[in-house]
């Protein structure tokens, strides 16, 4: 449990846990309170606590698997497509040419990797993109204690990880407003609406957040690379 467990993994999860835990704590909690507690006052408590923290600590995998598994790759289809690939590639023209150039010497220098040249890439894309994904692998590994990429790579991992949690809270939050219509209570139907439509605008927004958030990284990444002997 590191930094970035805690702020791109655990916070967003939190943010995003209000759903299941009020409908744990509506639909669940409520029976067995009744029996418990005349075995012991404070029983019911303890128990919604540990329960609710396991709740959260389901959340932090389920958000994580569907932000990679399903947005990640839904945007960028695999790592091969990622913006840290494309910055790279010699159609991309987001990097100015001589500094591509330099992160190019530089990644032959140090790794070895000659990437292709731009009539072979033409030729044969895949190749030259899994070129680039071998090359940006090591370069993580020698910048793994790099505070300014930990901190972006926190960033883009937290939005990441909020819109696959707002995809589970959005789907409980309109569980919880389909009950509140079918018992007429208009209170939870209110904080339905509220739910659903606050988790709904980060799933919205999904590709801009995560390409915007994706290319920070990649530009950090390449920046930081160069600065190193």
């Amino acid at each position: 449990m590191n930094t970035y467990y805690f702020k791109a993994r655990l916070f967003p999860t939190v943010l995003t846990s209000i759903p299941a835990i009020i409908l744990y704590n509506r639909f669940v909690s409520s029976l067995y309170h009744e029996k418990l507690e005349n075995i012991f006052l404070v029983l019911p408590t303890i128990t919604d606590i540990i329960l609710s923290s396991a709740i959260v600590f389901l959340l932090v995998q389920g958000n994580r698997f569907l932000s990679k598994e399903i947005f990640q790759k839904l945007y960028f289809k695999d790592e091969i497509n990622m913006p840290t690939t494309n910055l790279l590639l010699k159609s991309n023209y987001e990097l100015e040419t001589s500094i591509k150039q330099k992160i190019e010497d530089k990644i032959k220098n140090k790794f070895g990797i000659n990437l292709l040249s731009e009539t072979n890439e033409s030729v044969d894309a895949l190749r030259a993109r899994k070129l680039i994904v071998t090359a940006v692998s090591q370069i993580r590994n020698i910048l793994r204690d790099n505070s300014l990429l930990l901190q972006h790579n926190i960033e883009y991992g937290f939005f990441r990880n909020l819109i696959g949690g707002s995809f589970l809270a959005f789907v409980i939050s309109v569980i919880i407003l389909i009950h509140s219509y079918c018992y007429c209570n208009l209170t939870t139907r209110n904080l339905g609406w509220i739910l659903a439509v606050a988790y709904f605008l980060p799933i919205l927004f999904s590709k801009l957040i995560i390409d915007r958030y994706g290319k920070y990284y990649a530009k950090i990444l390449y920046e930081q690379f160069l600065t190193i002997d």
